[in-house]
């Protein structure tokens, strides 16, 4: 007959316990639904991003696009018509007639204005009412009580430029020193083909993805490089020692790439308040400050667009700066070889309509992001406070903004 000491006693008390294991664990059953980070990602009006955006000016157009045929603006969840009267002046204006609600879109634009097809009311491109020619003396005496709400249109860079935010907070419209400083030989461009987007002019996902796509180096690597071959050169193929800085108004990702003739690629992008792409040309095709700089345009949570401009030496340069796969534009390719030639498009808009942000696993790689995420809520913070964003001024002679962003080659 056995018996057992108080020593074995305790030592099975003290033994771990041998749970078992079903080979099973970690499937997908009772996943917690999935969230998103909503005051960064929503941008219509009321919401913390909503009105964070409306602090500052965006681009809905290219110069041209603003002329006597009406025409439908999305911007930040909002439904606007573009025109440009006969004298020239660019109007942005609440597309339903402050009337009867007949839209705009069906307008014709005349000197004064963008007159409603449907009684005739003629607004200026301030909203101003200055005809209702149904009314007793055309509408002498009630014009004075009407306006059709409309939006402050700027033109510069050669894009139609709109701020929808408060009035008594409108700033000046900011200019910038790499689209300032022209070469002999170099003159501006501006593109709405969503350059660097990787897909067509609108994009259907929320502006953030992309956004932050913007301090992931190493996305270029292996989206752009090794897993659908060479997009871009061969030298944004050399995995790059990386740091992230944070300024007042971007976040800087710093990229040293030894190349194999013993030279060092210094690359330096920034992602700027409050959607600019700093981006140097990936094609590298000269070296010193960034050539163009582009907006993302927020159309609303779930779609986006990008306006570029740049010192161009030939027209349709900046097109030019479009990435390929398998020798071909993402226009041309088909659906299998998106497949399997992937790139920012498949990647960015793959992961939803708005990408599940409770389901992340950042990384250290990810750093960028984080910092990036901690500026934006910094700007929500000051907001907030009653303080005003950075990159928004109201200095009449303000210098241009300028960026450290570029190509440079060191021995």
């Amino acid at each position: 007959m056995s018996t057992t000491t108080t020593a074995d006693a305790a030592s099975a008390q003290l033994a771990p316990r041998v749970i078992p294991v079903h080979p099973d664990t970690g499937t997908a059953y009772g996943r917690p639904p999935p969230s998103y980070k909503r005051e960064l990602t929503e941008v219509g009006a009321g919401t913390p991003m909503g009105e964070l955006m409306r602090r500052y000016w965006h681009p809905i157009g290219l110069v041209q696009d603003a002329n006597d045929t009406p025409r439908k603006v999305r911007a930040l969840g909002e439904d606007l018509i573009l025109f440009r009267d006969k004298t020239g002046r660019p109007g942005l204006v609440y597309p339903h007639c402050a009337h009867r609600g007949a839209s705009l879109y069906f307008a014709k634009v005349e000197e004064r204005g963008i007159r409603c097809c449907y009684h005739g009311w003629l607004f200026n491109v301030q909203g101003h009412c200055v005809e209702q020619p149904c009314e007793p003396e055309a509408g002498a005496n009630s014009c004075s009580k009407v306006r059709q709400p409309w939006y402050p249109v700027q033109e510069q860079y050669g894009l139609i430029w709109a701020y929808m935010g408060p009035p008594a907070k409108k700033p000046v419209l900011p200019r910038y020193e790499c689209l300032e400083t022209l070469a002999e030989g170099e003159f501006i461009e501006a593109d709405d083909s969503s350059i660097g987007g990787g897909g067509p002019q609108i994009i259907p996902c929320n502006w953030l993805q992309h956004y932050e796509n913007l301090v992931d180096p190493f996305h270029v690597v292996i989206l752009h490089s090794s897993f659908s071959g060479t997009q871009f050169v061969e030298q944004m193929a050399v995995m790059p020692e990386v740091k992230w800085e944070t300024g007042d108004i971007s976040v800087r990702t710093i990229s040293r790439r030894k190349l194999p003739d013993g030279k060092t690629l210094h690359r330096v992008s920034e992602a700027g308040l409050p959607t600019l792409r700093v981006i140097p040309n990936p094609l590298i095709k000269r070296h010193g400050m960034v050539e163009s700089l582009g907006w993302l345009l927020p159309i609303d949570d779930h779609s986006f667009r990008i306006y570029v401009v740049g010192r161009v030496r030939e027209k349709g340069e900046i097109s030019r700066m479009r990435s390929t796969r398998n020798g071909k534009y993402w226009d041309q390719l088909t659906e299998e070889e998106r497949r399997t030639y992937p790139g920012d498009y498949e990647a960015q808009v793959s992961q939803g309509a708005i990408a599940h942000h409770s389901e992340e696993f950042l990384a250290m790689s990810d750093m960028g992001i984080v910092r990036l995420r901690r500026l934006l809520q910094k700007q929500l913070d000051a907001l907030k406070a009653g303080q005003d964003p950075a990159g928004v001024s109201f200095d009449t002679d303000a210098p241009p903004v300028r960026f450290s962003a570029g190509n440079f080659l060191q021995d």
